[in-house]
């Protein structure tokens, strides 16, 4: 049988035994020729006491390692990291990495049981007449002692103690080097040793040293390569290569050093150590991007972030959710979907500038499951230049809630109508239903909030916005489809305002700074400031048919040891199926007949616009069985202050922005695109007999009136378009005579 270096250089049980005894015989004899050895507090005694009554072996916490973000496809978009590390097993390490650690680490590391007794006794005596550490002469074991007490440093006291430059420190790890010699192999300490070591340039264990060096796994390390790794572990910032010039060419000295201890030892041939000197050290920083701020799809990395530490399915505890954060080692399987993304980045940047202060964000929500398929806004993620007051960049996650990340949101507007719409026909209302409106409404009577408290307005006045009419009779219907402000406060008013504000609770509806909803009259109305993930997940539930789902990013988490564990979807049943039909039935038509006719995207699809009062922000939030997504804008330095009328976004200039002016657009492009190549799935026809029918006083006068109105605007058209082609044909002929 073949033994591997390390296996033949292995001492016995017996041979270590003895070589202990022979530490501890050299030590003594040295400290007791050391006359200021009182000076520290050390005494004969107490030194055969320290090294003959051991303690176990120190505790070894899980190394900090790379947690990995993959998308739905398997491919990586994120790292985030305490420390840049990456576990592998010794037979993971090429053999001449190995022995370059040990040629100028710990030339003596086979034969000695955790104690180079020579290097010690130099140190010790050096130190001693010092009255302070000034020279190493820690073994191999030793270092790996140190690496683990300042790993297992909970603070900057504790790390500070770990490095302390003292003579008690030394004896210490001494102590602990032997413990360890005792219950580990030299192959497993080796392992640990090179698992643990810090390296430089941010590279904490030599795979990661090698993927960030040289690009290479630490299996295929090179001789030359090898040693400069070796090379910088005794002092890695002072020869980090990521800092200069002269940090490289300090590291280049260590490394030819390196190659003259191994041929020293016959652990490198003499003529391949002095061609590898010759060479270039060939640093290729590979990047390593850590955080969220360097990922591809930044603002999904930092929900997922935020996820792991504030959602108790990952820890009972915060303090135990940050603790395994900041362990690492995990691969998390999300639900982004590139291609998702990729639209609704592309919809967003193509109307919305990142230098523009108004700002636009998307979040795409798959109905039935709650996954989080993309998260985008029109500025990128991070910080901006102390000059910047305006910058491209944003450090608000600006498509989720403060929880994740976020800010205070925007006031939703008509997109909260859905919810009093759902209430409405779960109570028995149908199309056709409805009554007269006035030009102005009061609600001064009627509301009362979960607690049964009264919260009338009476000092409130209502309007309609542009587009809805001053009043007149309003349907189910017609209230939705022009979205008519006065129409939907009187409708909540005699559904309800709690059973509203019970339905949106059902349907996830939180306020984006995590305080409780206010429960006004204007409910209805969007006021409170909503963020587009909590508003997607909401209206996805009509695509699911009245189950709703808790927005979810991450679906399976690979643990260090390899183990998966699934994460599943956390849906209910809030809305009747029936109803929900009816709720995609109605606002089907605000594509066909309403707010947002003429931009369809080719399939079955149903929505809401939102426009607040004052314009101070603009929605859209709409949904298909497969797919929804909500749409905000609005500006950063603040929604009141700087209301979205007279503006100029991206290339275009706005009078006012209305959520189909906008949102709306942004929405199209980006849910065609995401679709493109999936199945159409169509919505279920609603029970017209349990919704269709209804009565509206008026309203059959009204659409006859309006009908007459259309017609007579076709016949002045149409004369129009006749006086038109008289003038035309006179110039033409005028033209011919010239």
């Amino acid at each position: 049988m073949t033994l591997r270096r390390e296996e033949r250089r292995k001492p016995s049980a017996c041979l270590r035994g003895l070589v202990t005894c022979g530490v501890l015989g050299g030590l003594l004899a040295a400290m007791a020729a050391l006359p200021l050895v009182c000076t520290v507090g050390l005494t004969t005694n107490k030194v055969t006491t320290a090294l003959t009554d051991l303690p176990p072996s120190p505790r070894e916490d899980p190394l900090s390692q790379r947690t990995v973000l993959l998308d739905r496809r398997g491919d990586q978009f994120a790292q985030f990291y305490k420390q840049n590390r990456t576990l592998v097993r010794l037979d993971q390490v090429a053999p001449v990495m190995r022995d370059a650690i040990v040629a100028i680490e710990d030339s003596r590391f086979y034969e000695h049981a955790g104690l180079d007794i020579k290097g010690t006794l130099r140190a010790l005596v050096t130190n001693t007449q010092a009255g302070e550490v000034r020279q190493g002469g820690s073994s191999l074991t030793q270092q790996l002692v140190k690496n683990i007490l300042v790993e297992n440093s909970e603070s900057d006291t504790e790390r500070a103690q770990a490095r302390a430059p003292s003579i008690k420190r030394k004896i210490t790890e001494l102590r602990y080097a032997l413990a360890m010699e005792k219950k580990y192999s030299k192959a497993e300490i080796l392992e640990r040793y090179l698992n643990i070591a810090y390296f430089g340039a941010g590279a904490f264990g030599v795979e990661a040293a090698a993927q960030r060096f040289f690009s290479i796994p630490a299996s295929k390390l090179s001789l030359s390569q090898a040693a400069t790794l070796a090379g910088a572990v005794r002092a890695p910032y002072s020869t980090d290569p990521s800092l200069g010039r002269q940090r490289r060419e300090r590291l280049r000295e260590r490394r030819d050093l390196v190659l003259d201890r191994m041929a020293q030892l016959s652990l490198a041939p003499r003529q391949k150590a002095e061609a590898a000197k010759r060479r270039a050290l060939n640093i290729h920083l590979k990047p390593e991007p850590g955080g969220c701020a360097e990922s591809s799809y930044p603002y999904f990395c930092l929900y997922v972030h935020r996820e792991l530490l504030t959602n108790p399915a990952f820890g009972p505890s915060r303090p135990e959710r940050e603790r395994r954060l900041a362990r690492g080692g995990l691969v998390l399987h999300t639900t982004l979907d590139p291609q998702d993304q990729r639209a609704a980045q592309r919809a967003i940047s193509s109307r919305v500038g990142r230098r523009d202060t108004q700002v636009a964000a998307e979040a795409m929500v798959e109905p039935g499951t709650g996954r989080i398929r993309a998260l985008a806004a029109s500025k990128k993620y991070g910080r901006d230049s102390g000059k910047d007051n305006n910058g491209p960049s944003t450090t608000f996650n600006l498509p989720a809630d403060v929880a994740h990340g976020g800010g205070q949101g925007f006031q939703a507007g008509s997109t909260f109508k859905i919810f009093t719409l759902a209430t409405a026909l779960s109570k028995g209302w149908r199309f056709d239903d409805g009554f007269m409106t006035p030009g102005m409404f009061v609600p001064r009577e009627g509301f009362t909030d979960c607690t049964g408290r009264k919260v009338n307005a009476p000092k409130a006045r209502i309007f309609n916005a542009s587009g809805e009419g001053s009043g007149g009779p309003q349907s189910i219907y017609t209230g939705t489809w022009k979205s008519v402000n006065i129409f939907y406060m009187m409708l909540e008013q005699r559904v309800g305002l709690c059973s509203v504000v019970k339905t949106a609770k059902a349907l996830g509806v939180v306020r984006a700074d995590g305080t409780p909803l206010r429960e006004v009259p204007t409910f209805t109305l969007g006021v409170n400031e909503m963020d587009p993930l909590t508003v997607a997940a909401s209206v996805a539930t009509f695509g699911a048919r009245g189950r709703y789902c808790r927005p979810m990013a991450i679906l399976d988490i690979v643990e260090r040891d390899g183990t998966h564990v699934a994460v599943r979807p956390s849906c209910k049943r809030v809305i009747d199926r029936e109803v929900a039909d009816a709720v995609n039935h109605v606002l089907s038509g605000v594509f066909t007949k309403g707010t947002m006719t003429g931009q369809g995207i080719g399939r079955d699809a149903a929505g809401k616009t939102g426009t607040n009062n004052g314009y101070t922000s603009a929605w859209f939030a709409g949904y298909t069985p497969d797919l929804a997504a909500a749409v905000s804008v609005g500006d950063i330095r603040g929604a009141y202050k700087h209301p979205l009328t007279g503006v100029q976004i991206g290339d275009e200039y706005y009078g006012a922005v209305q959520g189909a002016s906008l949102p709306g657009p942004i929405w199209v492009s980006s849910m065609t695109r995401a679709l493109r190549g999936v199945p159409e799935t169509s919505f279920r026809h609603p029970d017209m007999g349990r919704f269709g029918g209804g009565f509206t006083p008026g309203m059959k006068e009204a659409l006859e009136a309006e009908r007459r109105e259309e017609e007579g605007r076709g016949d002045e058209d149409r004369a129009g378009e006749r006086r038109a082609h008289r003038v035309a044909g006179r110039r033409h002929h005028m033209g011919q005579r010239g």
